[in-house]
């Protein structure tokens, strides 16, 4: 079994009672709404990592300002050939507030949009359970970084054999 290891950074950004949230598209063409951020770069810190993604998926500059917590999901997908995969996703997930910048969706990107969202209306949208686990970081603070009570994704296959979840 081929082993996967995926390493993201992500932000949690609230204002004004409301949450950024960026829109990915899935493997299906459905949407669902996500924790503006994405996968490190070979070599770079996380910390850029969050700045950088979240400014092309949403045109905010931001300043991470807490470290949230560490968030570890792993599961089992088919790969072509009939092989399987062992994917373990480890997404940092920070608390960030906007520096600069204004709004603007991502063009030939993984997201096609951005957004606030109420915090109250959060439970309704269609979303990964990423934005779950970074409302219960930001929300509860726990000292160890990780989030309790967050059951387990159902995975979403990307091309290319990787997931988003």
């Amino acid at each position: 079994m081929k082993q996967e290891l995926r390493v993201a950074a992500y932000a949690v950004c609230v204002r004004d009672g409301a949450i950024l949230l960026a829109r990915l598209t899935l493997r299906d063409d459905s949407k669902r709404w996500t924790l503006p951020g994405g996968g490190m770069d070979h070599g770079e810190d996380p910390y850029d990592t969050v700045i950088r993604e979240v400014e092309e998926e949403t045109g905010y500059a931001i300043e991470p300002t807490v470290l949230l917590g560490v968030d570890s999901q792993r599961h089992t997908y088919p790969r072509r050939l009939g092989a399987t995969a062992d994917f373990q996703s480890l997404r940092i997930v920070y608390e960030a507030q906007v520096t600069g910048g204004g709004l603007r969706h991502e063009t030939n990107g993984s997201t096609d949009m951005a957004a606030w969202h109420p915090l109250g209306e959060v439970p309704a949208l269609d979303r990964v359970l990423l934005v779950d686990v970074g409302l219960t970081l930001w929300r509860e603070r726990p000292v160890v970084g990780r989030a309790p009570g967050i059951p387990e994704p159902q995975p979403t296959p990307l091309p290319g054999g990787t997931s988003r979840d």
